[in-house]
């Protein structure tokens, strides 16, 4: 079997679409971005990463089933030209329209292409209380039953400490970006924590093990949270905006969720409300409680 999985970022959720790697029975080639190429490096299921860069180098190639969890047209135009036996996912319609396979509707339809439109889209996603994993596994005709992620062999760096604080979230989700992530730190320092806020990188395996130096993470729904669920780490995450049913927390993760989940759900712009409406006394009991158990 010949198997090209299309999972091109955001690194978190590229990460996440490792689990498939223990379940699919094949030689697996995965297309994904150049940046996240480094996150599948290491793992013995897989025959070929392909970086986005050298994607023309799939031309030619004939597969016997294509995953392509992309919602963007140029994956899928890419696709188009494949030949293939079978696709789950994404694709082009003979009408140029952006579509999907009905085995993964649980998935795409709470996606940017879902068949019920946007809105729709994202109160369906406000409701679902199934994790990535479920709808994905049961989408390919598989049982999620806690296949854990891959990850690469980290780089050796020298920040370590008790607990480590991932406070940045990106320019696409600023609302993930908590307002009391520095009275935290104090807070915890003053219990006599060791705490380290963790720093930008130049590659994303130095971040790894950054995460891997703690013994606990705090951070919001973010790349970080993923690989501490990737290496087994206790963690708590914090989510103002986006679902924690999604997440499955492998027994490792303490999630604090927004009184206003509702009213800022899956949008992309800045309030101040929403930042702080889980006041930092919650998140530091909730920690310390934690680390306890």
């Amino acid at each position: 079997m010949q198997i090209l999985i299309v999972k091109l970022g955001a690194t978190g959720d590229v990460v996440r679409t490792t689990t498939l790697l223990h379940v699919l029975d094949g030689e697996i080639h995965w297309l994904t971005s150049d940046l996240n190429q480094a996150m599948l490096q290491g793992s013995s299921k897989i025959k070929e990463i392909i970086p986005w860069s050298r994607r023309q180098a799939l031309l030619g190639r004939r597969y016997d089933v294509v995953i392509n969890l992309e919602d963007d047209r140029e994956p899928a135009e890419l696709i188009r030209k494949l030949a293939y036996r079978e696709l789950f996912g994404a694709y082009l319609n003979d009408s140029g329209e952006m579509v999907y396979t009905e085995n993964l509707n649980d998935w795409f339809d709470l996606s940017l292409i879902s068949r019920f439109g946007r809105k729709q889209a994202d109160e369906l996603k406000l409701k679902n209380r199934k994790t990535f994993q479920e709808m994905l596994f049961r989408g390919l005709g598989f049982s999620f039953e806690g296949q854990t992620y891959h990850l690469p062999d980290p780089k050796p760096t020298d920040l370590e400490g008790d607990i480590g604080i991932a406070s940045d979230s990106g320019a696409v989700w600023p609302m993930k970006k908590w307002a009391y992530f520095d009275e935290l730190k104090n807070a915890l320092e003053n219990s006599g924590f060791k705490v380290n806020f963790l720093p930008i990188r130049n590659t994303l395996v130095e971040h790894i093990q950054d995460v891997q130096n703690h013994r606990y993470l705090i951070s919001g729904d973010s790349l970080p949270m993923h690989i501490a669920l990737g290496s087994r780490i206790k963690c708590l995450s914090i989510f103002i905006c986006t679902s924690p049913w999604e997440i499955y927390d492998y027994g490792l993760q303490r999630k604090i969720v927004s009184p206003l989940l509702d009213q800022y759900f899956y949008k992309r712009d800045y309030t101040r409300e929403s930042v702080e409406s889980i006041k930092m006394e919650e998140v530091y009991n909730a920690v310390v409680q934690h680390l306890k158990n």
